[in-house]
């Protein structure tokens, strides 16, 4: 089976691959992330999953590229509703994407993150794969978080502290400086985190 795995970083999506390929599904990469800013932000995290695909021998896909303005407009009536937004607008990408070239199914490495919405994120997955005619592979990976990042670390793979967004960044500060003053001097690194 060719499943079209959307990517979100690479420390997220080290342990979904070998899942898939040890159930006998070939996965191809999928970068659609117009969430991730600043630049520098985007940039380091494809560049490392460029080289994890290589390291791999996993095809990848770019599908898009920076895109701040875009991201941006679209959320800025509700900053704090923008999840949702930004899961709809990587689910319809990468399934679609999936119907017009042939995939067998899609998936998503978001699943792993214990700090996402899991139910939205399956939810709109299913959605846009009745809206494309394309199989939504469903997996939970929470279960390989801890594995995916301790891979991550061992590989030395860059590994953000943030979901993506210019806002969870802005969420991430102020979260800290909160932290900073409650005598919390304790800072956690997390791929993929959900602040929401």
């Amino acid at each position: 089976m060719n499943t079209l795995l959307h990517i979100c970083c690479a420390p997220c999506a080290n342990r979904p691959i070998e899942s898939l390929r040890q159930e006998g599904v070939t996965p191809t990469g999928f970068w659609f992330n117009p969430n991730i800013h600043p630049y520098t932000e985007y940039q380091a995290r494809k560049h490392t999953l460029e080289d994890y695909a290589r390291e791999i021998q996993m095809k990848l896909v770019i599908g898009g590229t920076y895109d701040l303005r875009s991201f941006v407009t679209a959320v800025a009536g509700d900053i704090d509703r923008r999840c949702a937004y930004c899961y709809r607008v990587r689910m319809e990408r990468t399934a679609q994407y999936a119907a017009q070239n042939g995939y067998d199914s899609f998936t998503t490495s978001l699943l792993i993150s214990p700090y996402q919405n899991h139910q939205a994120i399956a939810a709109v997955a299913e959605e846009m794969g009745r809206k494309y005619g394309v199989p939504f592979l469903y997996r939970d990976f929470r279960p390989l978080f801890q594995a995916g990042q301790d891979f991550a670390r061992a590989h030395g793979m860059y590994m953000q502290k943030y979901c993506g967004c210019i806002f969870s960044e802005e969420e991430r500060y102020k979260k800290r400086k909160k932290q900073v003053r409650a005598g919390d001097t304790a800072e956690k690194g997390v791929a993929c985190h959900d602040t929401d």
